[in-house]
């Protein structure tokens, strides 16, 4: 292994930014077109809401019953 991928590990720190993320949240990256429109997470997902709301009654359950897939 080449000595800039060594790491070591002794000088590594708690994540401090841990305790931001909670057991339902999902991570989902953005292209950058789409995320120039869509600066913060409250505005995705308020447009997101918007849309489900608009979706026929049947395809709102539909998506609640579908199992989810881990990302990767």
């Amino acid at each position: 292994m080449q000595a800039e991928y060594r790491f070591d590990y002794t000088l590594s720190r708690p994540n401090r930014f841990a305790d931001r993320m909670v057991k339902e949240t999902v991570t989902v990256i953005l292209e950058p077109d789409v995320a120039a429109v869509f600066t913060t997470a409250a505005s995705v997902n308020e447009f997101l809401r918007s849309v489900i709301a608009a979706l026929p009654r049947l395809a709102r359950t539909e998506l609640k019953s579908k199992p989810r897939r881990k990302a990767g």
